[in-house]
């Protein structure tokens, strides 16, 4: 089997151990995220050069709002940041930007950057970037629901009629393929609440990502000179 024929269409990352990267260094919290701009871009030049279709980071979970309030606000500050010095970039590289999750929690601010970015990047046909902001399985399943609950009190589906296509139509994730290939840094082996309706099928089983490393997020090859290719 060739190379190419080996590459995924969608890779999907959970981004786990900015936090952790930065107290073994000494350094606060959102230093680690911070350093972990540069994964990103690593991670995507090897999706971009390597034919990847959509690459789904997950960036932001419904969780992580019980995180300390400077932590918080130091990553939606770095958010607002990397898409102003970013999204150029992104456009260079032919890369569409896309968010799955709720937006109505973040403030004005930070959903009108995220419009931006979405705006401006809108006719990318390389990449699909889909960035998991106050995102969880759970969350989308439930607003997926209310979806279909309030088309079936207008008389606009059939109970009887809701199957898994409906619910499907209703993700999120509803205009993108399944993830192919997921990964999570930092050792852990779990999906923490991430993409759960499209992986389950296709799974190693219910809770494990198909990949797993156990360098944190900051720390992963390809964002410190080691190789970043997708085709292994």
């Amino acid at each position: 089997m060739s190379d190419q024929n080996r590459i995924p269409q969608h890779v999907a990352i959970i981004m786990d151990g900015n936090g952790r990267w930065a107290e073994l260094r000494g350094k606060e919290r959102y230093e680690g995220h911070a350093a972990g701009i540069e994964p990103v871009r690593a991670s995507l030049r090897a999706a971009v050069r390597n034919g990847v279709k959509y690459l789904t980071l997950y960036a932001f979970s419904t969780e992580n709002w019980g995180r300390p309030q400077k932590e918080v606000d130091s990553l939606m500050e770095l958010f607002c940041q990397s898409v102003i010095s970013e999204t150029p970039e992104l456009v260079r590289q032919g890369v569409r930007v896309r968010m799955i999750g709720e937006r109505s929690r973040f403030s004005e601010k930070v959903r009108s950057y995220l419009a931006r970015a979405e705006e401006q990047t809108a006719d990318g046909k390389i990449l699909t970037l889909i960035l998991a902001l106050n995102y969880s399985s759970r969350s989308e399943i439930t607003r997926a629901v209310r979806k279909i609950a309030a088309r079936a009190a207008a008389g606009g589906i059939d109970p009887a009629a809701i199957d898994e296509r409906t619910v499907s139509e209703a993700l999120d994730t509803a205009e993108y393929p399944d993830p192919d290939l997921i990964v999570r840094t930092s050792g852990e082996c779990r999906l923490s609440n991430f993409l759960l309706c499209s992986t389950f099928p296709r799974c190693c089983g219910p809770i494990s990502p198909k990949r797993s490393s156990t360098a944190h997020w900051p720390s992963t090859p390809g964002a410190t000179g080691g190789s970043d290719s997708l085709s292994k």
